[in-house]
């Protein structure tokens, strides 16, 4: 299906039943001097709640909180049904519409300058996580209620970081693809989605990288790759952060179509789930298509534009640095892209980058190129001195693959890049992982479907003996 789905009307209207609620946060949790505060949103389904019955908390993530989730993500509909528990979604810091910048008598703190962008850290973040079940507990005479944490991707992190860093708040996490190691370069990631693809289709990736290097050669072809590839602004070869820009940017098409393959989030009004690697390699495969693979991979963009009802490709990396500098709330910068840049140059790193030599797209977007974006949008000072030293921090905050932890379950599929960042093998025997085969990122946190493998219909089994034991533990 193209353009954007169609929500089936049970869920829109369920969802439009949660109350948007907010409640009082506290800006900067380190410094008790500092007493400004702001309004957090979060919202709480309670259909399934008993009395005695437990707390499920999602933590948002780097993007808008959708009420949809307490509606019919897997927790609220299935885990909160099972246990009786009440289903809560709090949203992050910054994201969605939970901006500590909106409030007038915080008058130098309207917009995401860079100035205001230190109180976006995932530590704030977990405090205001604490903060908020001790007044949800207080507000809702919880006391004698467990609460049990998830998340997915970086709030899967989160949930991890949460449980190891408040273990007496929550009796366990569930921590779907989350990455646990911050890192620069994280060029481990084109290794997954290369061995995802498969050989025939990786070969056949790599065979355009080729055709298309040709290309850049010679203004010749810089004239043909415009026309092709649907290029918005005229091509020039010559600007290689331009070229760099153009060739991470159709990597990106086929490194999103792994990362999310065969997914249920058309339920949110996700785009695009209907191309698949399978779509996305029978094209690349298929001589029929074009003789080249040079115009297979253009009709893999071609796809890709029609199913984001796009008519050009944004290249030029002048425009794209420009967007995300962009400070003001109703920018398109503000929808996450500023925010969550701005946490991998200070937090995370995270950068995909092109240095692995085995992975199919070239050598044209190495982790120099993601740095020099930190210090272009934000400024020089956000360079790789900077970076290293925020990633040795993050690490020794919170341990990395050395995580200690008790009682957290590491959700990840086979497929999701991301799990090469993440727990794959038991960290003890109270926090194990669970490495879902065939799976892609955060698949296990979706509405169950008819086409689900089995071996994600077993690990959501899985999940709720966890969570079983979890919830039994004296």
């Amino acid at each position: 299906m193209l353009g954007i789905p169609v929500r089936k009307d049970i869920s829109f209207y369920a969802s439009q039943q949660i109350e948007e609620q907010w409640f009082e946060q506290t800006l900067d949790h380190f410094n008790p001097v500092d007493t400004r505060t702001w309004k957090q949103r979060f919202f709480i389904n309670d259909t399934f709640h008993t009395k005695n019955g437990p707390i499920f908390l999602q933590l948002g993530g780097e993007g808008n909180a959708d009420p949809i989730w307490v509606v019919e993500g897997q927790i609220a509909a299935n885990y909160a049904k099972r246990f009786n528990a009440m289903s809560v979604l709090l949203e992050h810091r910054y994201y969605g519409k939970s901006w500590p910048t909106e409030y007038a008598f915080i008058l130098a703190l309207k917009n995401m300058s860079v100035e205001n962008l230190q109180y976006l850290t995932s530590q704030q973040a977990l405090q205001d996580a604490a903060y908020f079940i001790e007044y949800l507990t207080t507000k809702l005479a919880l006391s004698d209620n467990k609460w049990v944490i998830f998340g997915g991707s970086y709030s899967g992190s989160l949930a991890a970081w949460f449980r190891a860093k408040y273990p007496h708040l929550v009796v366990g996490a569930i921590a779907s693809s989350a990455p646990i190691e911050a890192v620069v370069n994280f060029k481990d990631y084109l290794s997954v989605v290369s061995d995802s693809l498969g050989q025939k289709c990786d070969d056949a990736i790599k065979e355009a990288t080729h055709e298309l290097s040709l290309e850049l050669d010679h203004p010749v072809g810089w004239k043909s790759i415009e026309k092709q590839f649907k290029l918005c602004e005229p091509f020039n070869g010559s600007i290689v952060d331009d070229v760099y820009n153009l060739v991470s940017t159709l990597a990106g098409n086929i490194e999103g179509v792994v990362q999310y393959n065969k997914d249920n989030r058309d339920f949110e009004g996700a785009v695009a789930t209907n191309i698949t690697i399978d779509v996305i390699c029978d094209v690349m495969t298929n001589t029929s298509i074009g003789a080249k693979a040079l115009d297979r991979y253009m009709k893999v963009n071609d796809i890709i534009l029609e199913a984001y009802n796009q008519k050009c490709v944004d290249f030029k990396y002048e425009k794209f640095v420009k967007q995300l500098q962009n400070t003001d709330w109703k920018s398109s910068a503000a929808a996450g892209g500023r925010q969550w840049t701005y946490q991998t140059c200070v937090e995370f790193g995270f950068f995909q980058s092109s240095d692995l030599k085995s992975q199919p797209f070239g050598p044209y977007f190495p982790v120099e190129f993601f740095i020099k974006q930190c210090a272009d949008i934000f400024g020089p000072k956000y360079d790789q001195t900077l970076l290293e030293k925020s990633i040795q921090f993050t690490n020794n905050f919170y341990g990395g693959y050395a995580l200690k932890v008790r009682k957290v379950l590491f959700p990840n599929g086979s497929i999701d890049p991301w799990h090469a960042l993440g727990v794959t093998k038991d960290l003890n025997q109270y926090s194990k992982a669970l490495l879902i085969n065939g799976t892609a990122h955060c698949a296990d946190m979706y509405p169950e479907s008819q086409k689900d493998p089995k071996e994600l219909t077993e690990a959501r089994n899985h999940i709720i003996n966890t969570l079983n034991d979890f919830l039994t533990a004296q």
